[in-house]
């Protein structure tokens, strides 16, 4: 699964997600997803604009949790 660390990376910079709508012009509705980690897919476009204007990585903002929900059991 893959989560997001945006609310995280806003808050150690002091920002509001108002703030990133002002400076990459992504759309709100797309940033609070993003921030209350709701997204299921995210455009390149969109993590460009992100990681250029918090100067990070992907990394930083997308972080994989290694619990794999759609891993077939077998037994």
């Amino acid at each position: 699964m893959i989560n997001s660390n945006l609310a995280v990376l806003l808050a150690e910079r002091k920002l509001k997600v108002a703030d990133l709508v002002r400076s990459t012009g992504i759309n709100k509705s797309t940033l609070h997803k993003l921030y209350n980690d709701e997204s299921v897919r995210i455009d390149f476009d969109t993590i460009d604009k992100i990681c250029i204007a918090l100067d990070v990585e992907i990394g930083d903002l997308l972080i994989f949790n290694n619990t794999n929900k759609y891993k077939e059991t077998k037994e």
